[in-house]
C-alpha cells in the first residue's frame, strides 16, 4: 500500500537531482508558488468531491500527488515527517 507513495517520494527526489525538461513534475519542484497553488486547488476539489460524492478517490490521490512535490520542494523530508507522526503516537 505505501509502496506507491515511497515511489513519488523517490521520483521527486530523482526528478530534483535529473531534472527532466518540460516535466510537469519538475515544475512542481522548482516553483514552490505553482506547488503551493496546486496543494490548495487539490484540497478544495477533494472537500468538494467528498461533499458531492464524486471523484473522491481521483481527488484524493491529486492530492497526495501534488502534497509530496509541495514537501520536496520545500526540503521538508518524510522521514522528519514520520518522526514526528511517530512522536505523537499514544500507547495503544
Amino acid at each position: 500500500m505505501l509502496k506507491t507513495l515511497e515511489n513519488l517520494f523517490k521520483l521527486a527526489r530523482d526528478r530534483k537531482t535529473n531534472p527532466i525538461s518540460n516535466s510537469y513534475t519538475n515544475k512542481l519542484l522548482e516553483n514552490k508558488s505553482l506547488s503551493k497553488e496546486k496543494v490548495l486547488e487539490e484540497i478544495n476539489e477533494l472537500i468538494e468531491a467528498v461533499e458531492k460524492n464524486t471523484n473522491k478517490v481521483h481527488e484524493a490521490a491529486d492530492v497526495f500527488y501534488h502534497l509530496i512535490m509541495y514537501l520536496e520542494a520545500n526540503n521538508i523530508q518524510i522521514e522528519d515527517v514520520e518522526l514526528e507522526l511517530e512522536k505523537r503516537k499514544r500507547d495503544e
